[in-house]
């Protein structure tokens, strides 16, 4: 039968690879690419858009961005379709050789971020990658693109340093789990989110609160509540690992939770563990941006506090969530070493210990 389709013609002798060998590799870096990359291949515009055409071997993911099979995309390739049209790397930034697997692809400064970089940290509070029908990318504030298909752009003036996830650039947790949040509207699905963050190690409190204020998320009411409970989350965890490392390397019980005050009355604040016999006391710093004044009045009242007990003979050690998950051993070293040095300091002044 005729018709009006004019054969394509064969690639040129100079091309680095057969374009059959690369639509059936394994090799999503080899399957999915870019216009410029094409032309490496000998592949200029028009005959990418012939192969193309309805009922064609390939398709257009999205703009200059070509997957070389038909069907529908993998994850996989979705993810790699929107850095590449994001990152517009040069044709040359990303080799596709004939024989060995391609080098680790330059995807200029752009990551994957908010729903798709928790599915690939593995979080089960967000939805699937399968199940996403838009892919956010982070990129500089100053990239003249614009969100289309399954691509959404979000602009950031500073770019975090990416994490390595399954080979791709991904937004660190903290910033992912923000991108995320905005764009939910309820308080229970920001809590999901936070909570898994914190209970699964992925992050620290304050390092996610600290997200939410530079994106201005704490302007929302839903997400100041999901957040009040993140830092009871956080300081619940952070509690627990504190009783493990005391009874785990044998130290002797402190009382805890308790409040000091001086004999006439005054209070000296509160501290998480105290061993009377030994004057030492241990804080747990689980404060997040959102618990400081915007004059950094909280945290000089908590140096205050901290000076004023060490003046009084009190040894004060202080712990933060991330040593005692990273470090357990070691702030246990810490905290025998303050309690076995306590007959060669002088004698603390008598203090009053009530439950908190």
């Amino acid at each position: 039968m005729n018709n009006n389709t004019t054969p394509l013609a064969p690639l040129s002798s100079g091309s680095s690879a057969p374009l059959s060998d690369l639509s059936a590799s394994r090799d999503v870096r080899r399957r999915v690419l870019t216009l410029a990359q094409l032309r490496e291949h000998g592949v200029g515009g028009p005959r990418a858009a012939a192969e193309c055409r309805p009922g064609g071997p390939w398709q257009q993911l999205l703009p200059g961005v070509f997957l070389l099979h038909p069907g529908t995309p993998t994850s996989e390739e979705r993810l790699r379709a929107v850095l590449l049209y994001a990152g517009r790397p040069a044709a040359k930034a990303v080799p596709v050789p004939a024989q060995a697997g391609p080098d680790a692809p330059a995807y200029d400064s752009v990551m994957i971020t908010g729903p798709a970089a928790l599915a690939l940290y593995g979080f089960s509070s967000s939805p699937g990658l399968l199940s996403l029908d838009r892919i956010d990318v982070l990129v500089p504030r100053t990239r003249r693109l614009r969100s289309t298909g399954f691509a959404r752009l979000i602009r950031a003036h500073a770019l975090p340093r990416p994490e390595q996830v399954t080979g791709l650039p991904v937004a660190p947790v903290a910033r992912a789990v923000a991108d995320a949040i905005a764009d939910l509207s309820e308080a229970r699905a920001v809590v999901a989110l936070l909570t898994e963050a914190v209970r699964g190690g992925h992050c620290e409190p304050a390092v996610v609160v600290r997200e939410l204020t530079l994106s201005g998320l704490l302007a929302r009411p839903h997400v100041v509540q999901a957040v009040d409970t993140l830092l009871a989350e956080g300081r619940t965890l952070a509690e627990g690992r504190l009783y493990e490392m005391v009874r785990a390397h044998g130290l002797s019980e402190p009382v805890w939770n308790v409040e000091l005050r001086l004999p006439g009355g005054a209070k000296l604040g509160t501290v998480d563990a105290y061993w009377p016999e030994f004057a030492v006391a241990v804080e747990l710093d689980t404060r997040a941006a959102a618990d400081e004044d915007d004059d950094g009045a909280g945290w000089a009242e908590a140096v205050r506090k901290r000076e004023h007990l060490e003046r009084l003979g009190i040894t004060v050690v202080h712990l933060t969530p991330r040593k005692l998950r990273e470090s357990l051993d070691q702030q246990a070293t810490v905290v025998r070493t303050a309690l076995m040095t306590a007959d060669a300091r002088d004698p603390a002044a008598r203090v009053q210990v009530l439950p908190r």
